[in-house]
Protein backbone atom coordinates (compact mmCIF):
# COMPACT_ATOMS: atom_id res chain seq x y z
CA UNK A 1 0.00 0.00 0.00
CA UNK A 2 1.30 3.48 -0.86
CA UNK A 3 2.11 5.68 2.13
CA UNK A 4 -0.13 8.66 2.64
CA UNK A 5 1.34 11.93 1.40
CA UNK A 6 2.25 14.41 4.14
CA UNK A 7 0.12 17.48 4.58
CA UNK A 8 1.55 20.38 2.51
CA UNK A 9 3.03 23.05 4.77
CA UNK A 10 1.18 25.75 2.86
CA UNK A 11 -2.11 24.17 3.87
CA UNK A 12 -1.28 23.93 7.58
CA UNK A 13 -3.22 27.07 8.70
CA UNK A 14 -6.30 26.03 6.77
CA UNK A 15 -6.13 22.48 8.12
CA UNK A 16 -5.73 23.77 11.67
CA UNK A 17 -8.92 25.77 11.22
CA UNK A 18 -10.56 22.67 9.75
CA UNK A 19 -9.52 20.64 12.82
CA UNK A 20 -11.16 23.22 15.07
CA UNK A 21 -14.25 23.27 12.86
CA UNK A 22 -14.49 19.47 13.12
CA UNK A 23 -14.49 19.65 16.91
CA UNK A 24 -17.24 22.27 16.81
CA UNK A 25 -19.20 20.16 14.35
CA UNK A 26 -18.98 17.12 16.60
CA UNK A 27 -20.30 19.13 19.53
CA UNK A 28 -23.14 20.38 17.35
CA UNK A 29 -23.98 16.83 16.25
CA UNK A 30 -24.13 15.59 19.83
CA UNK A 31 -26.50 18.41 20.76
CA UNK A 32 -28.78 17.73 17.81
CA UNK A 33 -28.91 13.98 18.28
CA UNK A 34 -29.59 14.44 21.99
CA UNK A 35 -32.47 16.78 21.18
CA UNK A 36 -33.90 15.63 17.82
CA UNK A 37 -36.93 17.89 18.22
CA UNK A 38 -34.76 20.73 16.96
CA UNK A 39 -35.36 19.25 13.48
CA UNK A 40 -39.05 18.34 13.41
CA UNK A 41 -40.03 15.42 11.21
CA UNK A 42 -36.49 14.06 10.75
CA UNK A 43 -36.04 10.63 12.43
CA UNK A 44 -33.02 10.33 14.76
CA UNK A 45 -31.51 7.58 12.56
CA UNK A 46 -31.67 9.83 9.49
CA UNK A 47 -30.17 12.70 11.45
CA UNK A 48 -27.31 10.49 12.64
CA UNK A 49 -26.67 9.33 9.04
CA UNK A 50 -26.47 12.93 7.80
CA UNK A 51 -23.93 13.87 10.45
CA UNK A 52 -21.98 10.66 9.91
CA UNK A 53 -21.43 11.61 6.28
CA UNK A 54 -20.49 15.20 7.19
CA UNK A 55 -18.01 13.94 9.77
CA UNK A 56 -16.66 11.35 7.34
CA UNK A 57 -16.03 13.93 4.61
CA UNK A 58 -14.37 16.32 7.06
CA UNK A 59 -12.26 13.62 8.69
CA UNK A 60 -11.12 12.39 5.27
CA UNK A 61 -9.37 15.74 4.84
CA UNK A 62 -8.17 16.26 8.41
CA UNK A 63 -7.15 12.68 9.23
CA UNK A 64 -7.84 10.25 6.39
CA UNK A 65 -8.22 6.59 7.32
CA UNK A 66 -7.87 3.35 5.40
CA UNK A 67 -10.42 0.69 6.28
CA UNK A 68 -9.83 -2.95 5.35
CA UNK A 69 -12.88 -5.16 5.06
CA UNK A 70 -13.52 -8.82 4.36
CA UNK A 71 -15.17 -9.61 1.07
CA UNK A 72 -15.30 -8.16 -2.40
CA UNK A 73 -16.74 -4.70 -3.12
CA UNK A 74 -20.52 -4.41 -2.62
CA UNK A 75 -20.55 -7.08 0.10
CA UNK A 76 -22.50 -6.64 3.33
CA UNK A 77 -19.19 -6.12 5.13
CA UNK A 78 -18.44 -3.11 2.94
CA UNK A 79 -21.95 -1.86 3.66
CA UNK A 80 -21.30 -2.20 7.41
CA UNK A 81 -17.96 -0.40 7.06
CA UNK A 82 -19.60 2.50 5.25
CA UNK A 83 -22.44 2.59 7.78
CA UNK A 84 -19.85 3.08 10.54
CA UNK A 85 -17.25 5.31 8.87
CA UNK A 86 -19.30 7.10 6.21
CA UNK A 87 -18.51 7.00 2.50
CA UNK A 88 -15.61 9.45 2.32
CA UNK A 89 -12.81 7.25 3.72
CA UNK A 90 -10.68 4.79 1.76
CA UNK A 91 -12.07 1.23 1.74
CA UNK A 92 -9.91 -1.72 0.68
CA UNK A 93 -11.39 -5.15 0.00
CA UNK A 94 -9.58 -8.31 1.17
CA UNK A 95 -10.23 -11.92 0.26
CA UNK A 96 -10.19 -13.34 3.78
CA UNK A 97 -10.65 -12.44 7.42
CA UNK A 98 -6.99 -13.31 8.01
CA UNK A 99 -5.97 -10.71 5.40
CA UNK A 100 -7.97 -8.03 7.21
CA UNK A 101 -6.35 -8.84 10.56
CA UNK A 102 -2.93 -8.87 8.89
CA UNK A 103 -3.49 -5.51 7.19
CA UNK A 104 -4.36 -3.84 10.51
CA UNK A 105 -1.55 -5.51 12.46
CA UNK A 106 1.05 -4.52 9.83
CA UNK A 107 -0.14 -0.88 9.63
CA UNK A 108 -1.41 -1.31 6.08
CA UNK A 109 -4.85 -0.23 7.30
CA UNK A 110 -6.02 1.91 10.19
CA UNK A 111 -9.13 -0.18 10.84
CA UNK A 112 -10.59 -3.50 9.79
CA UNK A 113 -14.21 -4.64 9.58
CA UNK A 114 -15.14 -8.32 9.86
CA UNK A 115 -18.41 -10.22 10.49
CA UNK A 116 -18.70 -11.98 13.84
CA UNK A 117 -22.27 -13.35 14.07
CA UNK A 118 -25.71 -13.39 12.49
CA UNK A 119 -28.89 -13.33 14.57
CA UNK A 120 -30.33 -16.31 12.65
CA UNK A 121 -27.28 -18.36 11.65
CA UNK A 122 -24.97 -17.88 14.64
CA UNK A 123 -21.25 -17.20 14.98
CA UNK A 124 -18.74 -16.68 12.18
CA UNK A 125 -16.21 -19.13 13.57
CA UNK A 126 -13.19 -18.22 11.45
CA UNK A 127 -13.39 -14.66 12.81
CA UNK A 128 -13.47 -15.99 16.38
CA UNK A 129 -10.43 -18.16 15.68
CA UNK A 130 -8.40 -15.17 14.43
CA UNK A 131 -8.44 -13.53 17.85
CA UNK A 132 -6.36 -16.29 19.46
CA UNK A 133 -3.09 -14.98 18.02
CA UNK A 134 -4.05 -11.55 16.65
CA UNK A 135 -2.38 -8.43 18.02
CA UNK A 136 -5.34 -6.09 17.48
CA UNK A 137 -8.09 -4.52 19.58
CA UNK A 138 -11.84 -4.48 19.02
CA UNK A 139 -12.76 -0.79 19.01
CA UNK A 140 -16.40 -0.84 17.83
CA UNK A 141 -19.28 -3.04 16.75
CA UNK A 142 -21.75 -2.45 13.93
CA UNK A 143 -25.24 -3.99 13.90
CA UNK A 144 -26.51 -4.13 10.33
CA UNK A 145 -30.01 -5.14 9.27
CA UNK A 146 -29.51 -7.65 6.47
CA UNK A 147 -31.95 -7.40 3.59
CA UNK A 148 -31.49 -9.95 0.83
CA UNK A 149 -32.54 -9.04 -2.70
CA UNK A 150 -33.09 -11.29 -5.70
CA UNK A 151 -30.99 -9.78 -8.49
CA UNK A 152 -31.09 -10.68 -12.17
CA UNK A 153 -30.68 -9.30 -15.68
CA UNK A 154 -34.10 -10.66 -16.65
CA UNK A 155 -37.50 -11.43 -15.22
CA UNK A 156 -38.21 -13.73 -12.30
CA UNK A 157 -40.06 -16.23 -14.48
CA UNK A 158 -36.92 -16.85 -16.58
CA UNK A 159 -34.59 -17.69 -13.66
CA UNK A 160 -33.14 -21.21 -13.72
CA UNK A 161 -29.99 -20.81 -11.57
CA UNK A 162 -29.48 -18.83 -8.37
CA UNK A 163 -26.08 -17.97 -6.89
CA UNK A 164 -25.40 -16.92 -3.32
CA UNK A 165 -23.27 -17.40 -0.24
CA UNK A 166 -24.46 -20.35 1.92
CA UNK A 167 -25.72 -17.91 4.55
CA UNK A 168 -27.71 -16.06 1.90
CA UNK A 169 -29.48 -19.28 0.94
CA UNK A 170 -30.02 -20.18 4.61
CA UNK A 171 -31.69 -16.84 5.26
CA UNK A 172 -34.13 -17.23 2.34
CA UNK A 173 -35.07 -20.94 2.42
CA UNK A 174 -38.83 -20.51 2.78
CA UNK A 175 -39.07 -17.77 0.18
CA UNK A 176 -37.13 -19.80 -2.39
CA UNK A 177 -39.24 -22.88 -1.71
CA UNK A 178 -42.43 -20.89 -2.27
CA UNK A 179 -41.45 -18.79 -5.28
CA UNK A 180 -38.62 -20.57 -7.15
CA UNK A 181 -38.81 -24.25 -6.13
CA UNK A 182 -37.40 -25.51 -9.45
CA UNK A 183 -34.35 -23.23 -9.60
CA UNK A 184 -30.86 -24.69 -9.13
CA UNK A 185 -29.10 -23.14 -6.12
CA UNK A 186 -25.31 -22.80 -6.44
CA UNK A 187 -23.20 -21.76 -3.45
CA UNK A 188 -20.31 -19.31 -3.97
CA UNK A 189 -17.90 -17.65 -1.54
CA UNK A 190 -19.71 -14.29 -1.29
CA UNK A 191 -22.94 -12.58 -2.24
CA UNK A 192 -20.96 -10.06 -4.30
CA UNK A 193 -19.41 -12.88 -6.33
CA UNK A 194 -22.91 -14.29 -6.78
CA UNK A 195 -24.06 -10.97 -8.25
CA UNK A 196 -21.02 -10.87 -10.55
CA UNK A 197 -21.87 -14.32 -11.94
CA UNK A 198 -25.54 -13.46 -12.36
CA UNK A 199 -24.54 -10.37 -14.35
CA UNK A 200 -22.55 -12.53 -16.80
CA UNK A 201 -25.17 -15.22 -17.38
CA UNK A 202 -28.64 -15.45 -18.84
CA UNK A 203 -31.45 -17.09 -16.85
CA UNK A 204 -29.40 -16.55 -13.69
CA UNK A 205 -30.00 -14.62 -10.47
CA UNK A 206 -28.19 -13.83 -7.24
CA UNK A 207 -29.26 -13.40 -3.65
CA UNK A 208 -27.30 -10.37 -2.49
CA UNK A 209 -27.61 -6.85 -1.12
CA UNK A 210 -28.83 -3.74 -2.88
CA UNK A 211 -25.26 -2.44 -3.11
CA UNK A 212 -24.43 -5.39 -5.38
CA UNK A 213 -27.31 -4.45 -7.69
CA UNK A 214 -25.72 -1.04 -8.20
CA UNK A 215 -22.23 -2.48 -8.60
CA UNK A 216 -23.17 -4.99 -11.32
CA UNK A 217 -26.11 -3.17 -12.96
CA UNK A 218 -28.67 -5.83 -12.06
CA UNK A 219 -32.42 -5.49 -11.58
CA UNK A 220 -33.93 -6.10 -8.16
CA UNK A 221 -36.68 -8.50 -9.18
CA UNK A 222 -37.78 -9.28 -5.60
CA UNK A 223 -37.02 -7.19 -2.55
CA UNK A 224 -36.28 -8.21 1.04
CA UNK A 225 -36.73 -11.95 0.54
CA UNK A 226 -35.16 -12.96 3.86
CA UNK A 227 -37.43 -15.26 5.86
CA UNK A 228 -37.07 -13.30 9.10
CA UNK A 229 -37.39 -9.54 9.51
CA UNK A 230 -35.10 -9.90 12.54
CA UNK A 231 -32.06 -10.66 10.39
CA UNK A 232 -29.12 -8.76 11.84
CA UNK A 233 -25.41 -9.32 11.35
CA UNK A 234 -22.95 -8.04 13.92
CA UNK A 235 -19.61 -6.78 12.63
CA UNK A 236 -16.50 -5.90 14.62
CA UNK A 237 -14.20 -2.97 13.92
CA UNK A 238 -10.59 -3.76 14.80
CA UNK A 239 -7.60 -1.45 15.18
CA UNK A 240 -4.23 -1.30 16.88
CA UNK A 241 -5.42 1.06 19.63
CA UNK A 242 -8.20 0.68 22.20
CA UNK A 243 -11.43 2.67 22.03
CA UNK A 244 -12.20 5.47 24.47
CA UNK A 245 -14.63 4.72 27.27
CA UNK A 246 -18.15 5.73 26.25
CA UNK A 247 -20.14 5.07 29.42
CA UNK A 248 -22.16 2.32 27.71
CA UNK A 249 -19.58 -0.29 26.80
CA UNK A 250 -19.15 -3.94 25.99
CA UNK A 251 -15.98 -5.97 26.59
CA UNK A 252 -14.88 -9.06 24.67
CA UNK A 253 -12.63 -11.63 26.33
CA UNK A 254 -10.86 -14.85 25.37
CA UNK A 255 -10.25 -17.63 27.92
CA UNK A 256 -8.51 -20.99 27.85
CA UNK A 257 -9.57 -22.87 30.97
CA UNK A 258 -7.80 -25.70 32.72
CA UNK A 259 -9.30 -29.10 31.87
CA UNK A 260 -10.80 -30.44 35.10
CA UNK A 261 -14.26 -31.08 36.61
CA UNK A 262 -16.18 -27.87 37.30
CA UNK A 263 -13.93 -25.72 35.11
CA UNK A 264 -16.77 -24.05 33.23
CA UNK A 265 -18.58 -23.29 36.51
CA UNK A 266 -15.41 -21.64 37.82
CA UNK A 267 -15.32 -19.56 34.63
CA UNK A 268 -18.85 -18.22 35.04
CA UNK A 269 -19.17 -17.81 38.82
CA UNK A 270 -16.93 -14.70 39.20
CA UNK A 271 -19.15 -12.84 36.70
CA UNK A 272 -22.31 -13.86 38.54
CA UNK A 273 -20.87 -12.80 41.88
CA UNK A 274 -19.85 -9.42 40.39
CA UNK A 275 -23.36 -8.98 38.89
CA UNK A 276 -21.96 -8.73 35.36
CA UNK A 277 -24.28 -9.48 32.46
CA UNK A 278 -22.75 -11.89 29.92
CA UNK A 279 -24.15 -11.06 26.48
CA UNK A 280 -22.48 -13.97 24.67
CA UNK A 281 -20.39 -17.07 25.34
CA UNK A 282 -19.00 -19.23 22.54
CA UNK A 283 -16.60 -22.17 22.62
CA UNK A 284 -14.03 -23.06 19.97
CA UNK A 285 -11.66 -26.04 19.91
CA UNK A 286 -8.02 -25.51 20.77
CA UNK A 287 -6.18 -26.29 17.54
CA UNK A 288 -3.07 -27.37 19.46
CA UNK A 289 -4.58 -29.71 22.07
CA UNK A 290 -7.42 -32.06 21.21
CA UNK A 291 -10.58 -31.83 23.33
CA UNK A 292 -9.58 -28.55 24.92
CA UNK A 293 -11.46 -25.33 24.19
CA UNK A 294 -11.21 -21.57 24.10
CA UNK A 295 -14.17 -19.54 25.33
CA UNK A 296 -15.17 -16.19 23.87
CA UNK A 297 -17.21 -14.01 26.19
CA UNK A 298 -18.94 -10.67 25.63
CA UNK A 299 -19.89 -8.86 28.82
CA UNK A 300 -21.68 -5.60 29.44
CA UNK A 301 -19.23 -3.17 31.00
CA UNK A 302 -15.71 -1.83 30.49
CA UNK A 303 -12.53 -3.75 31.31
CA UNK A 304 -11.51 -0.91 33.64
CA UNK A 305 -14.76 -1.07 35.68
CA UNK A 306 -14.08 -2.11 39.26
CA UNK A 307 -16.48 -5.08 39.20
CA UNK A 308 -14.99 -6.36 35.92
CA UNK A 309 -11.49 -6.05 37.37
CA UNK A 310 -12.54 -8.05 40.45
CA UNK A 311 -14.10 -10.79 38.32
CA UNK A 312 -11.00 -11.11 36.14
CA UNK A 313 -8.76 -11.25 39.19
CA UNK A 314 -10.78 -14.16 40.62
CA UNK A 315 -10.79 -15.87 37.25
CA UNK A 316 -7.04 -15.89 36.58
CA UNK A 317 -6.15 -18.90 38.80
CA UNK A 318 -8.60 -21.06 36.82
CA UNK A 319 -7.31 -20.17 33.33
CA UNK A 320 -4.32 -20.96 31.17
CA UNK A 321 -4.99 -17.86 29.06
CA UNK A 322 -6.96 -14.65 29.61
CA UNK A 323 -6.93 -12.12 26.79
CA UNK A 324 -8.91 -8.87 26.73
CA UNK A 325 -9.88 -8.38 23.09
CA UNK A 326 -11.23 -4.88 23.63
CA UNK A 327 -13.76 -2.64 25.35
CA UNK A 328 -15.91 -0.61 22.97
CA UNK A 329 -19.25 1.23 22.77
CA UNK A 330 -22.38 -0.89 22.56
CA UNK A 331 -23.66 -0.96 18.99
CA UNK A 332 -27.21 0.12 18.21
CA UNK A 333 -29.43 -1.37 15.57
CA UNK A 334 -30.87 1.14 13.11
CA UNK A 335 -34.45 2.08 13.90
CA UNK A 336 -35.69 2.19 10.32
CA UNK A 337 -38.78 0.33 9.16
CA UNK A 338 -38.32 -3.09 7.56
CA UNK A 339 -40.65 -3.46 4.57
CA UNK A 340 -42.26 -6.83 3.94
CA UNK A 341 -40.83 -9.11 1.27
CA UNK A 342 -42.46 -8.91 -2.12
CA UNK A 343 -42.91 -11.77 -4.53
CA UNK A 344 -41.19 -11.83 -7.91
CA UNK A 345 -42.69 -9.55 -10.46
CA UNK A 346 -44.02 -11.52 -13.40
CA UNK A 347 -42.60 -10.91 -16.84
CA UNK A 348 -45.94 -9.51 -17.97
CA UNK A 349 -45.78 -6.75 -15.34
CA UNK A 350 -42.27 -5.56 -16.08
Amino acid sequence: MKPRPPRPAAHAPALAKLDAALVALLHQRVALVAAPRTLPGLPPAALAAVFREINSATAAVVQPATIAYMGPPSSFTQQAAMAHFGHAQTFVAHESTADVFRAVAKHDADFGVVPIENSNEGAVTNTLDMFVDADVQICAEVLLDIHQQLLSRGACATIKTIYSHPMGFAQCRRWLSSHLPGARCVEVYSTAHAAERAARETHAAAIAGALAAEQFALNIVARNIEDSIHNVTRFLVISRAPAARSGADKTSLLFAIKDRPGALYDLLKPFKDARINLAKIESRPNRVKAWEYYFYVDLIGHAEDANVQRALQRLRPHCNVIKILGSYPLGKRGNHAVPAARACRRASTR
